[in-house]
């Protein structure tokens, strides 16, 4: 037995066989191989306790984030308020009760519903719940919510515009929970949903229960949806769309387009990038399905002395009522994050997001037309209207400019194909920065 690692074989025998595995190789089959290990940490069950803290150390060290990071595909390199550090290490947020007795919460309490306040009021719909892990676990869970409101209808379809990563786990939750989940496919170039596909489908003998649609979509674009949630709603089903919240301060929110539901990640909302998290996960949705929303909401009451006071209003959650009865097996929100999104919002304010929005929709645009004048790279998808984020197909392979810029401590974007690049420009880009990267893609 390994002396940091506390599980026997018999240990990890009897979870597998709870999971209803043989091996840990069948229990991680879903992961791409390229992200395995391969082969047991190098950590050495002599070493002593500060040797292992040395040695991760030292892994940490061979990290060297990009100084300039154009990438994006759903995770965005925004400025972060100073002050936020300071105001998430108060006492009374940091250390508050978790908030199932208010009278000792009252900190978590209030920053909940003040974050359930903002992000309502940035999807443009009216009911938010207490926050989710992050964004693609919010868009299964939208996925269980449409499933739930519809009762006997037990299919969704999501559209192929969707990020892949949100697809994916979506798909994942449908597998281990019966639904019956189809793709929307997109048009000939890939770039926006197909809305005749998508009316066949509704048309067809098997009744839908929600349709999953993107704003802004994979590749950046903001596609049209006009008349979409009606053609929804005339099939008895809901219309979810997954979103960038920093985004929604300068687009077209998902309750002016109609929709039930509104998720996405949060992390757009100035928390750093971080290796990957922790992040935001938000679920909005109409009044009408505010009993069948995950998690719990907070609400605000005044107490017998008349002042102002915050209590759990409803906690549709298997901890509170019969499993089998409830909404979801989400058992807590992601407190310290949530309160990030919410010291970030009160700070930015709606004409700090437009501008910071702005900002990025600038510097995109300008990216674009300096990389096309170049003669070296071109829109993969022409005359699409994006807000910071494009594709673009290069001479050059993706992998060269990569190589070249991370040289130069610019990370150029995400990889999307063999000479595709899918580009995010915010306003931590200057146009030296802009310049740079354009000289390495022309002479790449």
């Amino acid at each position: 037995m390994h002396r940091y690692i506390p599980h026997t074989a018999d240990d990890r025998a009897r979870m597998l066989d709870r999971c209803g595995m043989k091996s840990e190789a069948e229990l991680y089959a879903d992961v791409p191989r390229e992200l395995l290990l391969g082969r047991p940490y190098d950590v050495g069950s002599e070493m002593s306790e500060k040797e292992v803290r040395d040695f991760f150390r030292a892994l940490d060290a061979e990290n060297r984030p990009p100084q300039v990071c154009f990438a994006g595909d759903g995770f965005y390199d925004h400025m972060a308020p100073a002050a936020i550090p300071y105001i998430i290490s108060r006492s009374e947020f940091l250390t508050a009760y978790t908030p199932y007795q208010p009278e000792i919460s009252q900190g978590t309490l209030q920053y909940i519903f003040e974050y359930q306040s903002m992000i309502a009021a940035l999807t443009g719909l009216e009911v938010s719940n207490a926050s989710m892990y992050e964004g693609t676990t919010a868009a299964a869970e939208a996925m269980m919510l449409c499933v739930a409101a519809a009762r006997k209808r037990r299919r969704v379809l999501i559209s192929a515009t969707v990020s892949e990563a949100v697809r994916a786990v979506v798909a994942t939750y449908a597998r281990y929970h019966g639904v019956e989940l189809d793709v929307i496919p997109a048009v000939a170039d890939g770039s926006v949903t197909d809305r005749d596909a998508l009316r066949t489908m509704l048309a067809e003998g098997n009744p839908v229960a929600g349709v999953i649609v993107a704003t802004p979509n994979r590749y950046g674009i903001l596609e049209d949806y006009t008349g979409l949630a009606d053609e929804v709603h005339a099939a008895k089903a809901l219309l979810a769309m997954t979103c960038i919240a920093g985004d929604l301060a300068a687009i077209r929110t998902p309750g002016e387009w109609g929709a039930d539901i509104a998720v996405g990640d949060a992390q757009s909302l100035g928390m750093p990038l971080n290796f990957g998290g922790p992040y935001l996960g938000f679920l909005c949705t109409s009044r009408a399905l505010m009993r069948k929303v995950p998690g719990r909401i907070v609400g605000a009451t005044t107490d017998a002395d008349g002042q102002r006071v915050f209590v759990l209003t409803l906690q549709a959650r298997e901890q509170h009522i019969r499993r089998e009865k409830a909404t979801s097996n989400i058992c807590s929100n992601q407190g310290l994050m949530s309160l990030y999104a919410t010291i970030y919002l009160s700070l930015t304010g709606p004409e700090g997001l437009r501008e910071i929005c702005e900002a990025g929709y600038k510097g995109a645009h300008r990216l674009l037309a300096a990389l096309e004048a170049t003669g070296k790279a071109r829109a993969a998808m022409p005359g699409k209207p994006f807000l910071n984020e494009f594709a673009v197909d290069t001479d050059a392979s993706a992998d060269t400019i990569i190589e070249r810029a991370l040289a130069e401590g610019i990370l150029p974007g995400v990889k999307i194909g063999p000479n595709r690049l899918l580009i995010a420009v915010t306003e931590m880009q200057t146009e030296a920065d802009i310049d740079r990267l354009v000289n390495i893609i022309a002479n790449s």
